[in-house]
């Protein structure tokens, strides 16, 4: 008899596990993954919608058209999961499983920050995307704030990338001598992975006259005044503000026993849980080793969960452990991308190897893309 593997969040993680299962163990494993959404979308495509370079409809890939041996596709909300006995209760029904898989990375929390809902923009949703690009279109000037708003944040390049593909348009508008641009950050310094890596990013902010502010956090802003209120007292002007919004777990979670502190705490050699047969992974979990939210290094740990799976079915070799390795991709605008390949896991400390911004890298980033849509939607 097939045993049932349930997945719940079809992102990076869960598309890749359900695609190396149907690769591997599909003669021994269902698959059932579930979203609450009907097209996936990289996280980078959204700098595009907000720049007016495509349109949602560009960006999005319909679930439907997954089409893997082994593998169905549900649209359902879950609103319960009872991780000890692998039932989880959605808006359509339930679901028990042999196998329960939570992948259902990070929501936003905009109401987290007092005034940004109301008052600011952000580019981490699509619908947020395509506003911040129509307030763009009525821009002519002054002085624009972005600002990571709470730790930890998904893509840890995204609050830079935001500001030199900014910078860009400004430029290329003609109005960048009339923008002031600042970032600020609660972290010592952007990208914090290892010193060169930062380094790239704090020159680059530089040598585009982008003022940094580390170590401040906006705790709220006054629309009606255009002000940014920091943690340390101080306020801070703008007549455009962005910011990366505070991220939170999904709501099922909480009540599920799986959370601590917000997050899901795994075993970070194989990304079990403290539950038998249950896994996190992605952005969702946490372990004793910070590795960041983002998609390639929930597609790589999707790879060390198939395969536990497929040795606890098959009687196979257990995996390697997970090492939260992976490439990153950057936006510096003008067509250059850097690339940043790192592991987490491995030593005693992060280790990376960072590559300066080049049209090569670009056409690199592009291939990741395409790869990626071949590989999960059959594109």
């Amino acid at each position: 008899m097939k045993r049932h593997v349930l997945i719940l969040g079809a992102g990076f993680a869960g598309l890749e596990l359900a695609t190396r299962l149907s690769e591997t163990v599909s003669d021994s494993v269902d698959v059932t993954l579930l979203d609450r959404n009907d097209a996936f979308y990289f996280g980078f495509s959204k700098l595009e919608v907000m720049l007016g370079r495509q349109s949602p409809d560009d960006v999005l890939l319909p679930y439907a058209d997954i089409a893997k041996d082994g593998v169905t596709f549900r649209r359902e909300t879950v609103v319960g999961i009872d991780p000890a006995a692998r039932r989880v209760t959605t808006d359509a029904g339930a679901h028990d499983a042999d196998f329960l898989v939570v992948a259902m990375g990070a929501d936003y929390d905009m109401a987290a920050t007092p005034g940004f809902e109301e008052g600011g923009h952000e580019y981490y949703t699509l619908a947020g995307a395509e506003r911040l690009r129509d307030a763009l279109a009525d821009f002519d000037g002054g002085r624009v704030l972005v600002s990571v708003l709470g730790q930890p944040f998904k893509c840890p390049p995204a609050p830079f990338e935001g500001s030199f593909l900014l910078h860009e348009h400004f430029t290329r508008r003609g109005i960048r001598d009339a923008v002031r641009m600042t970032t600020t950050f609660p972290m010592q310094r952007p990208v914090p992975v290892t010193g060169p890596v930062s380094e790239m990013f704090a020159d680059a902010l530089a040598a585009r006259g982008i003022e940094s502010l580390p170590q401040q956090l906006v705790t709220g802003i006054d629309p009606a005044v255009r002000e940014a209120r920091l943690a340390s007292g101080e306020s801070l002007p703008y007549d455009l503000f962005v910011g990366i919004p505070v991220h939170r777990a999904p709501e099922p979670l909480a009540a599920s026993g799986l959370a601590v502190n917000g997050w899901v705490p795994v075993d970070q050699a194989n990304l079990r849980t403290r539950f038998p047969q249950v896994y996190a992974l992605g952005d969702v979990c946490t372990g004793p080793r910070t590795v960041p939210k983002a998609g390639i290094f929930a597609e790589s740990a999707a790879r060390v969960v198939a395969d536990d799976i497929a040795a606890a079915v098959t009687g196979a070799a257990a995996p390697e452990p997970y090492e939260g390795s992976g490439v990153c991709y950057a936006e510096f605008g003008d067509g250059l991308v850097s690339k940043v390949q790192v592991n987490f896991l491995r030593g005693d400390a992060p280790a990376a190897e960072r590559h300066e911004p080049s049209a090569a890298y670009a056409a690199e980033k592009a291939e990741f893309g395409a790869t990626r849509r071949a590989r999960w939607f059959g594109r």
